[in-house]
């Protein structure tokens, strides 16, 4: 009995991360035919496509696959008309959600997201109802063993960044959207492997929300995960941040 229980619980593992890992090719794999449609296939004059392309490696994305994307962008071969779009959102407690979408259904896209919203007692908003809740960067992260902070510092100034703040193991570097192709390939440039270079949603300063009720962080938890788990989101944020008092009781918290 428990042999098969353990085969049940690592047929549902693989599983689990056999679907996960198809949902991140499918979305890389949108990114980059969008990337390779707007600015052509060669990444050595697309820097959008060479940052998206970055990720796919990293992801361990199979060359075929990257080669179709980039050959779906350029009309090589046909594809489908894919869009990125943009909703927003408020989770219990009052939390705001952005939600970045890659699609070829906008339909079925803000359906989902809708239905998502409604099922975690949260809402749909206006497009730029949350516009003075985040802030669009580029945000790039550098594991600190590979570079001493100063020289850190004065290379991302250089090419554009407005911060670089240091955590315990890595640095996050952060800029204004107009810079950010530029910072990354200066920091390619030298030699620096990003283990994540993206166009994101950061929280404005004194947004950010402090959760302290356990329900209430259990339920913001699950709607993240839900959106997460759709099949043409991109990326969820949010403006919140767990109290310390449910850190410390709930080890798994962060």
């Amino acid at each position: 009995m428990s042999g098969h229980s353990k085969w049940k619980t690592i047929k549902h593992a693989k599983a689990a991360t056999d679907a996960k890992r198809g949902k991140i090719f499918s979305i890389i794999g949108k990114e980059i035919t969008l990337a390779a449609k707007a600015g052509g296939g060669n990444p050595d004059f697309n820097p959008q496509l060479r940052t998206i392309l970055a990720k796919a490696k990293s992801a361990n994305m199979p060359s075929d696959n990257i080669k179709r994307a980039i050959q779906k962008g350029t009309g090589e071969i046909p594809g489908i008309q894919i869009e990125e779009l943009t909703y927003e959102g408020y989770g219990p407690g009052g939390v705001g959600f952005i939600v970045e979408v890659t699609t070829d259904s906008k339909n079925r896209a803000v359906s989902d997201v809708r239905s998502v919203f409604t099922r975690c007692n949260g809402n749909l908003a206006e497009p730029g109802a949350l516009s003075f809740i985040f802030q669009r960067k580029g945000q790039v992260l550098i594991a600190r063993e590979q570079i001493q902070e100063e020289a850190l510092l004065d290379l991302a100034l250089a090419a554009g960044a407005e911060d670089v703040i240091t955590e315990a193991d890595h640095y996050e570097v952060l800029c204004p959207v107009a810079n950010f192709y530029t910072m990354v390939k200066a920091l390619e440039d030298a030699k620096l492997k990003l283990d994540f270079a993206e166009l994101v949603y950061l929280p404005a300063e004194g947004t950010t929300i402090n959760i302290t009720d356990v329900d209430i962080k259990n339920k913001l938890e699950d709607l993240t995960e839900r959106l997460e788990d759709l099949e043409d989101v991109k990326s969820v944020y949010s403006n919140y941040e767990l109290d310390a008092s449910i850190s410390l009781a709930d080890p798994d918290a962060e």
